[in-house]
């Protein structure tokens, strides 16, 4: 029709114009009841192993209190710190002699 030759013309852009199929794609009108939505399957969350620890090992430590966990760091930090201190008193002996450095990037004939 003149009408659909004339509006090129005049620059109008299909999508803007309610009666073409441009613009009925973009507004979604009159699709079809079956392509409404994809369905698609969620991903599920699936707990591992670690290397050092097993699955039952770690829903052990999960289902701990936090009070109990608490105060194993604790625990476990105070025994770090008990030793470092051991070390550290034993190493102030003979803390004058040290090896000599080698430098690692001479080349070899």
């Amino acid at each position: 029709s003149s009408k659909a030759q004339s509006l090129p013309l005049q620059r109008k852009k299909p999508a803007k114009l309610v009666w073409t199929q441009a613009w009925r794609r973009l507004h979604k009108k009159g699709l079809s009841e079956a392509n409404l939505k994809k369905r698609r399957t969620r991903t599920n969350k699936v707990q591992r192993a670690v290397v050092g620890l097993s699955l039952d090992d770690i829903k052990k430590k999960a289902a701990q209190k936090p009070e109990f966990r608490s105060a194993q760091r604790d625990a476990a930090l105070k025994d770090v710190k008990t030793r470092k201190k051991v070390t550290k008193s034993k190493g102030n002996s003979g803390s004058g002699v040290r090896a000599s450095k080698v430098p690692k990037n001479v080349k070899r004939r």
